[in-house]
């Protein structure tokens, strides 16, 4: 018996991809390895902070990274607990990663000392840090608090929160999809091989990310692994299910289940490439940001979106066509069997809509705008980065210490470095308000290095408005060409940057997309409202989530780059539904006319578009699971706006208005009718 060659080419297709799955999902948790959490990594060269960076390895080679020793004890130190901090001094000294002896330094109350601990730049303060805190509970006596705290201990702890992201995350998110998959389709069956694939694209792009994140070619940091995981579970699950539901439409049309899914495949993948490609030059340009860290995420999110498109467009196809009726057991389709979805909801909605446009589309538009109205409550100027944590983490209860008994920011010093023939008159114009107390401690190749120990904490909204004021103050020297850094100034830099990214990128994305749409439709008029109502989503979304930060969840704040992650994120995701929706009205109104097609695509699409909504919005909450306030942030926005785009923009608000407008809704072309 000769096998078909269908069958021997749907069979390799599907064992090329388990065989490189196999070997590219090693290196999912492999990404670890190569993860930087530093802010300093993330600046540009031509950010104040980089600058002075490179500046200092004039006076030391080695870079360092501070991390503070901290101990505290109510009512004054003993005799033992001094001992006990000198003797924690000698023994730093021989522990691998720490330049030079700590000194140890009691605070003017006498319920504190602290020790500034060094740790070389070169390797990962991260684990060194770790290897402190346990050397640490060695001998330490009975009621007495030690925290390890500063720029080092922040690494250690980001790193930690980031643990869970290759375990925890992939476990929720995976869970998630199978459960609504499960609702969805009622079939064990399928969800198993919908969630393969996504399994299978996420180790592809963990592949290759891997090996461009340890050449240096691209920077990526915890954020961007978290968002990567997401973003190819969530994207390989979408473009599943638009398959999956144009496959069973086939399967009642015909009884060969290669026909059908060739059939479905046609269908569908001009949307899906569509959709990705939009997605692909969406986060591409992050790019042009001024920050490395966002650099990075644009092309590791395209990486995971391309593998995602390549498994959902080879792999699944070849599974359901081995697969057949059974994929959707016991619920098979039948062929000559009814469509469901023209009696069910989605019937009732185009009918409704196909009644009441102008009003349907009116007043979603208000219904959106109430939200908008609470946009310039949302508070993204930049917080400390003590507040980037979610739990309690020892570098936060450390600085809350140290702040009580020292100067706030003690270990980890504004930095001035200028020529060295205005040392003087340098060292006196960075004694603004704020500093608490500032000192030449280097002079070398005509240039003069300067400490400035500021007054707050340096990770605090009141210490970066100093780095603002030294600035300001230093550069007013004639000819001393004096720059400031250090960690507020790092800090001070991504902010502003974050800010000038924002300004930057916003229009560029509209452009790009808007170029997809018009060349995707045929048209110039459908793309413009389209835009229009996903950025009009964006900012009520925006300003739900102003709401909920500020008096649900109480956050202290967010960060500047939130809103442009939002926005490329939602924007880019919300066209994809608007996209699955509008090919499809197209291909119909070819046959029919615009009225009648639009409310034939929305019945049709209505309900896997809005479980693909679903599974994104759920796929994208589950980052809540870790610590981190930006993840926790964006886990709603893009949770909750791509809800709101699904249910209410692409349900009612554009088909509302596609139909309102009628055929003009092509202009400038023409759609001409044809046969199928």
């Amino acid at each position: 018996m000769i096998v078909p060659m269908r069958w021997v080419l749907s069979t390799l297709l599907v064992l090329v991809w388990l065989g490189l799955g196999g070997l590219g999902g090693s290196y999912t948790g492999k990404l670890t390895d190569v993860v930087e959490n530093d802010n300093a990594a993330f600046l540009p060269d031509s950010a104040e902070a980089t600058e002075v960076l490179a500046l200092q390895r004039q006076f030391n080679e080695n870079e360092v990274v501070p991390a503070i020793v901290v101990i505290e004890r109510p009512g004054g130190l003993e005799p033992q607990d001094e001992r006990y901090l000198d003797a924690q001094a000698r023994a730093l000294t021989g522990v691998d990663g720490v330049v030079g002896p700590p000194v140890p330094d009691v605070s003017r109350d006498g319920e504190a000392a602290q020790l500034v601990v060094s740790i070389s730049g070169a390797g990962n303060p991260g684990d060194v840090v770790e290897q402190v805190r346990a050397d640490l509970e060695k001998g330490r006596p009975d009621g007495l608090t030690v925290l390890v705290a500063g720029p080092a201990a922040q690494i250690a702890d980001l790193v930690e929160a980031f643990g869970g992201i290759d375990g925890l995350l992939l476990l929720v998110a995976g869970g998630v999809v199978v459960l609504i998959l499960i609702v969805v389709y009622r079939s064990p069956v399928l969800p198993l091989v919908v969630v393969i694939s996504a399994v299978l694209a996420l180790g592809a792009a963990s592949m290759i990310v891997y090996f461009l994140a340890d050449s240096d070619t691209l920077t990526l940091n915890g954020q961007s692994q978290g968002i990567l995981f997401i973003l190819v579970f969530g994207a390989a699950t979408d473009y599943a299910l638009l398959l999956v539901s144009r496959f069973r439409e086939q399967l009642r049309e015909h009884d060969d289940r290669f026909v059908a899914i060739r059939s479905a495949w046609r269908g569908t993948v001009e949307p899906i490439a569509a959709s990705a490609g939009t997605v692909v030059l969406g986060v591409l340009c992050l790019l042009f940001s001024d920050l490395n860290s966002n650099q990075g995420l644009g092309p590791v999110a395209a990486i995971g979106i391309g593998a995602a498109l390549l498994a959902s467009l080879t792999f699944l196809p070849a599974a359901l066509a081995l697969l057949g009726r059974a994929a959707f057991w016991p619920f098979r389709p039948v062929p000559g069997s009814t469509r469901p979805e023209h009696d069910g909801l989605w019937g009732r909605i185009a009918a409704l809509v196909g009644r009441r446009p102008r009003l349907i589309w009116i007043v979603t538009t208000l219904v959106l705008l109430v939200g908008v109205a609470f946009l310039p409550q949302l508070k993204a100027s930049g917080t400390a980065q003590s507040d980037l944590f979610l739990t309690e983490v020892d570098s936060t209860a450390g600085q809350e210490v140290l702040s009580r008994h020292f100067a706030g920011g003690s270990g980890a010093p504004a930095v001035v470095v200028a020529n060295a023939g205005e040392a003087q008159r340098v060292l006196a114009a960075s004694e603004v308000e704020g500093v608490d107390r500032a000192a030449i401690v280097g002079e070398k190749d005509g240039h003069v290095l300067i400490q400035a120990i500021l007054a707050d904490p340096p990770d605090s909204e009141a210490a970066l408005s100093t780095v603002e004021r030294m600035r300001e103050s230093v550069r007013a020297v004639d000819g001393a060409d004096a720059k400031v850094g250090g960690a507020s100034a790092i800090q001070l830099d991504t902010q502003t940057a974050a800010a000038h990214d924002r300004t930057l990128i916003i229009p560029i994305v509209l452009v790009v997309i808007f170029a997809v749409l018009a060349l995707l439709l045929r048209a110039l008029l459908a793309p413009l409202l389209l835009i229009a109502t996903v950025v009009l989503s964006f900012a009520a979304t925006m300003g739900v989530s102003a709401l909920v930060f500020n008096h649900l969840l109480g956050f202290p704040g967010a960060d500047p780059a939130i809103p442009l992650f939002g926005f490329i994120f939602l924007v880019a995701l919300g066209i994809d539904y608007n996209i699955f929706l509008m090919t499809r009205v197209r291909e119909e109104s070819l046959v029919t006319d615009t009225r009648t097609g639009t409310l034939r695509g929305l019945t049709v699409t209505g309900g896997v578009i809005t479980s693909a909504g679903v599974v994104l919005a759920a796929t994208f909450a589950a980052l809540a699971v870790i610590p981190v306030l930006f993840l926790a942030q964006i886990a709603f926005i893009v949770a909750f706006g791509v809800l709101l785009d699904t249910i209410i923009v692409r349900s009612l608000l554009v088909p509302a208005l596609t139909v309102d407008i009628g055929p003009k809704i092509w202009w400038p072309a023409k759609l001409s009718r044809s046969r199928r």
